[in-house]
């Protein structure tokens, strides 16, 4: 166990991206960078279909980029790296995955619908219905300003799939839309279909609750105002004590007692 653990502290894990990561079609170009933190020999970039590129890469370089320039439906597939550094034999760990994702736009976009309205109170569960009748296996749910889906539900055989957003808040107001995986293709993707913009409305303050606030506002200023009034009947009751107690001496032996 010690060999491996020293191999592990000496040939470091590398990272992988995807360049552009989203939004992808085919025919696009895309590049897969494996970012190695020490110098290396040799590069491998992973398919899980089962085929691998090798690259040498330059002393001064700490990134092996893989491109395809013109991408078609094989090369959407989930990806690995790994290396080898120059003065050793050990190879590096596999980075974690990245999928290639690419759009068809062969296939026709998906339907979706809001209920019970697009303009709701805070509180109500919406229902976002998204459906294609011919293709659809896994549809996925995004809102506009997110980069990832927000939800994903197998459709089960059927033909639509309902996502839920329970008790919705003004942060969950924007616009929706779906796509889907095409059956037997889980990286390939049907363009985003029509939109839905959801509005939230805060729910109104429950009658009396302005009347409770002030009423506990008005409760804590006569709180903290008895507080200072005893606080400085403590002090005065005190200080005239003090005063008492050098009149009794000074009548008694003719001097006060010294205060320190």
């Amino acid at each position: 166990m010690a060999p491996l653990a020293v191999n592990l502290i000496l040939v470091p894990r590398p990272s992988l991206s995807l360049h552009p990561s989203q939004g992808v079609s085919l025919g696009d170009t895309v590049t897969l960078r494996c970012h190695v933190p020490r110098l290396a020999a040799w590069v491998w970039l992973y398919r899980e279909g089962g085929w691998f590129y090798s690259k040498g890469k330059g002393k001064e370089q700490d990134v092996a980029e893989f491109s395809f320039v013109s991408t078609k439906r094989e090369h959407a597939d989930r990806y690995w790296c790994q290396y080898r550094v120059s003065w050793s034999e050990e190879a590096s760990e596999k980075s974690d995955p990245v999928e290639l994702v690419l759009t068809d736009l062969r296939y026709p976009p998906s339907s979706i619908s809001l209920h019970p309205e697009q303009h709701v109170g805070t509180g109500t569960n919406v229902t976002i219905s998204c459906w294609n009748k011919d293709y659809g296996a896994t549809f996925l749910l995004h809102k506009d300003g997110s980069s990832d889906p927000l939800q994903r539900q197998d459709s089960s055989g059927g033909d639509t799939a309902t996502f839920t957003l329970f008790g919705v808040t003004p942060a969950d107001s924007g616009t929706y839309r779906c796509s889907y995986h095409p059956k037997n293709y889980s990286f390939l993707s049907a363009p985003l279909g029509d939109s839905m913009t959801l509005e939230v409305t805060p729910s109104p303050a429950p009658p009396g609750a302005e009347l409770v606030s002030r009423g506990n506002l008005v409760v804590a200023v006569v709180r903290g105002c008895a507080a200072v009034l005893i606080f400085g009947l403590g002090v005065f009751f005190v200080i005239d004590a003090r005063s008492l107690w050098i009149r009794r001496d000074e009548s008694l032996g003719g001097k006060g007692i010294e205060w320190h």
